[in-house]
Order: C-alpha cells, then sequence, then structure tokens
C-alpha cells in the first residue's frame, strides 16, 4: 500500500483512540473538542507545509528544501530528485545547444532554424553574411519577409526540398553578385534548417571551364579546317608542283599553329598540377643568351634588338617556367613590333633586392581598355593579326601564372602607336648572386693559403 494511505490511516486511528480514551475519562463533548483541536493542529502543520511548498516551487532548481517531518518529508524527497533529475537534463541539454551553435558557427555554410511557421529561431555568422540577417533583430521574423528573392519565395512555398535553389543576390554595400545554394530541411516536430552555400567561386570556376573549352575548341577548328580544305583539293584536283609548294608551305604554317596552342595548353596544365614551382638556382646568365638568340632567330634581321643583361643574378625558382615567360615578354614583342622596329630587353637588380625583366618595343600599341584583360586565356586586342603573326592567346596567361607561382607581378604600360612596356617583376627573396667557377676557384685558393688567380700545384 502507499505509505501516503498507511500515514493517513493511522492518524485517523490514533484519533479515533484518543477521543475514545477522553471519553472514558470525560463525557462526549470533551471527545470531540479533542478531536477539533487534533484536526485544527493537524490543518495547521500542512497549512504552514504547503506555504513553505509554494516558496520553495518559486526558487530555482536545486534550491535548499524546507526542514519538514512525516508525509511532507517524502514528499519534498521525492520533488526534490525530481527537480534534481531535471536541472541535470536542462544542463546536458544547455551543454549540447552551446556545442550545436558552436559547431554551427564554424561550419563554412550558413545555418538558420526555422519554426513551423517559417519564423527564423536562431542563425549562424555566415547565414547572416549570406542572406543579410541580424540575428539580434530578426529572431521570430519570416524568413520570406526577409528573403525577397522570388525563386526562394516559389522554393519554400512549393513543399518540395529534395533539391537545394540556387539565387544570385547583391545586398546593399556589395559590389559583386553572391550565388548561393539553399536546401531547406524538415526535423522535429515541422521545424526546417535552411542551409546556405556560397558557390560563386564554383560557378566562375565552371564558366571559366566552359569558355575554357569554347575557346580551345574555336582555336583548333580553325586550322584544321584549312589543312582539311587543302588536303581535299590537293586530292581532289590537278594541281601544279608550284600550288602543291604553296599549299603545304600554308598547310605546315597551320600545323605550327596547332603544336604551339597544345604546347601552350599542356604548359598551363603543367602549371596547374602543381602547388609550387621547384626551388632550383637558375643562372640567368645562360638564360638570356638562349632567350637572345631564340629573338634574333624570330626576328630574321627585321628589327633593332638590344639586350642589357646585368650579369651575376641567379633566380630560386623553375628554369622552364621562368624561360616559358620571359620568352613569350620577348617573343610577344617581335611578334607585335612591324619592321624596322626596336625592342629593348634589359634585366636588371632593384636597390631592395629583387630584380625586373623589362621589355620596351616600338610597335603598334595597346588601347588603355584591353590592359586589364591582357593576361585572360585567349584574349586578344586584334584577333586577325593575333593569327597572323602566330600567337595562341596563351602567352601572357602563362606569364602571370609562372610569375604569381613565383611571388612576381606583372605591370603593362601601352599607347597606341608608340609601342609598350611589360615589366615582370621578382621579389628579393627570389633573387641570389650566381656562384661562378671563377669564385669557387679563388675561394679554394685561398683557404689553401694561394692568393686568387695563382694555381695550385702537387708536390
Amino acid at each position: 500500500m502507499n505509505p501516503v494511505w498507511v500515514r493517513t490511516f493511522t492518524f485517523i486511528g490514533l484519533v479515533a483512540v484518543g477521543m475514545l480514551a477522553v471519553r472514558v475519562l470525560s463525557d462526549w463533548t470533551t471527545a470531540f473538542a479533542f478531536v477539533a483541536v487534533t484536526l485544527t493542529l493537524r490543518y495547521l502543520r500542512d497549512a504552514i507545509h504547503l506555504r513553505n511548498l509554494s516558496r520553495w516551487s518559486r526558487q530555482e532548481l536545486g534550491a535548499t528544501l524546507p526542514r519538514s517531518s512525516g508525509a511532507w518529508e517524502e514528499l519534498y524527497a521525492q520533488l526534490y530528485h525530481r527537480g534534481r533529475a531535471r536541472q541535470r537534463e536542462h544542463a546536458e541539454l544547455t551543454a549540447a545547444l552551446v556545442s550545436f551553435r558552436g559547431a554551427a558557427q564554424a561550419l563554412p555554410d550558413g545555418v538558420v532554424t526555422l519554426n513551423a511557421q517559417n519564423q527564423i529561431v536562431w542563425c549562424n555568422p555566415q547565414a547572416e553574411q549570406h542572406l543579410n540577417l541580424s540575428l539580434a533583430k530578426d529572431i521570430g521574423q519570416n524568413i520570406v519577409n526577409l528573403v525577397r528573392a522570388p525563386d526562394f519565395l516559389d522554393y519554400i512555398s512549393r513543399g518540395e526540398w529534395d533539391k537545394p535553389v540556387q539565387l544570385r543576390m547583391r545586398h546593399p554595400g556589395q559590389r559583386a553578385e553572391r550565388v548561393l545554394s539553399l536546401h531547406l530541411l524538415t526535423y522535429g516536430f515541422s521545424q526546417k534548417l535552411l542551409l546556405s552555400r556560397d558557390i560563386t567561386r564554383f560557378e566562375k570556376l565552371e564558366t571559366t571551364r566552359r569558355d575554357f573549352v569554347a575557346n580551345v575548341s574555336h582555336e583548333l577548328k580553325t586550322p584544321l579546317t584549312v589543312l582539311a580544305g587543302f588536303l581535299e583539293t590537293i586530292a581532289e584536283s590537278d594541281v601544279t608542283i608550284a600550288q602543291r609548294t604553296q599549299y603545304m608551305a600554308l598547310m605546315r604554317e597551320q600545323a605550327e599553329r596547332m603544336k604551339h596552342l597544345v604546347d601552350d595548353l599542356l604548359t598551363l596544365s603543367a602549371l596547374e598540377a602543381t602547388t609550387g614551382p621547384r626551388e632550383d638556382t637558375v643562372d640567368t646568365d645562360a638564360l638570356f643568351a638562349r632567350i637572345e638568340e631564340t629573338a634574333r632567330q624570330l626576328s630574321n634581321g627585321e628589327h633593332a634588338i638590344s639586350f642589357d643583361i646585368e650579369p651575376g643574378i641567379a633566380v630560386l625558382g623553375s628554369e622552364v617556367e621562368l624561360r616559358s615567360a620571359f620568352t613569350n615578354l620577348v617573343t610577344n614583342a617581335i611578334r607585335y613590333t612591324p619592321e624596322h622596329g626596336r625592342i629593348d630587353v634589359r634585366w636588371h637588380r632593384h636597390d631592395d633586392g629583387g630584380a625586373s625583366l623589362v621589355v620596351t618595343d616600338t610597335g603598334i600599341g595597346i588601347q588603355a581598355q584591353h590592359l586589364p584583360r591582357l593576361t585572360e586565356r585567349f584574349y586578344r586586342v586584334d584577333r586577325g593579326r593575333s593569327r597572323q603573326s602566330g600567337g595562341t592567346g596563351l602567352g601572357l596567361a602563362i606569364v602571370k601564372h609562372v610569375l604569381t607561382r613565383h611571388q612576381g607581378a606583372l605591370a603593362i604600360t601601352s599607347e597606341v602607336g608608340s609601342g609598350s612596356r611589360f615589366a615582370a617583376t621578382l621579389p628579393s627573396g627570389r633573387i641570389v648572386d650566381r656562384v661562378t667557377s671563377d669564385d669557387v676557384e679563388a675561394d679554394s685558393g685561398e683557404r689553401h693559403g694561394v692568393p686568387a688567380g695563382e694555381a695550385v700545384t702537387a708536390e
């Protein structure tokens, strides 16, 4: 039996026994008076305990229990243990919520929790940034009143949230448009989780990839069409030896153009496939000697070319990449400079320890609006002239990529009709003094006590 009932029946029994005892010693009036006084005292005792219980219930969980005895002591003990259990559950839930919010704040994606009416319950800083929200001001606001994009309103009202929706948004004060992927998930009791992800960079990469494939296809299609046309002409008609020779020369020119394009594409792919350049010590004296030889062969005496190379400078990096970049700058100047023009190539060290390759020409020049885009892949100021000169549209893109990998920079200035100036600068951390064989011999002689320039003879 429940202890409360046991105590109740015990109390009633004791009161009855007491009433009978008083009746034996006195009369019924005194017996009933005894019962009335006993019940009154019991009522007052319970009233005091009820008051203490009411006060205690309004205090925080874990407050000290009021003093009691009997059934009230057991009741207080049960309430106390239940309160402690609730307190532990509350602490665990609070810790879980803090952990969840901490994890959500560390996420690169935005997180917004919504109730059944799509009102904001909580959001992390990334969601505030993505959706232009303010946690302090927007709690309780309906999300559709804050994110007004028609595609999002249609998405949230459809009730089909298997796939995310993409939005293009530009908030006040932002210069660039942002592409967001929003995905709505349900959990709990009609609650929702709105996840936002900034996919602007991936969208740009995808656009760049599509443009790159389209440009490569277009660039390869033109020489292939020319080759196919000449082959059909030779195969289906009688041509003279002179015509055949002319066709073969044109076909060889187009084949060379395709080869240069493929070589440049392979160079770009190799640059993008590795995280950084090799850390070799590149002898720039020998490097520019080869570049000068290539430049004079390409010019074939049609230009005045000068090379002013400061000796004794070495570069830490990839010789193959640097040769490709520097050669592109020099050969571009030759291709876009008319006959009898001048190209000056200067390689020198700065006062801060860095070094620059400056290529100046007296070519046709470039309009100012084209300068910021010159290093884009396949960007050409004049497509017809570029193809005529044998350019692939990838040279300056390779230059910029190589310089970036070597912590360098490319500066371009130009004036239409007066020529252009391309300056490739490398930082001081990439420039070292070149150690020559004469230096090594001199240093070895001094270590053996022999003055520099004198031979060491064996005894």
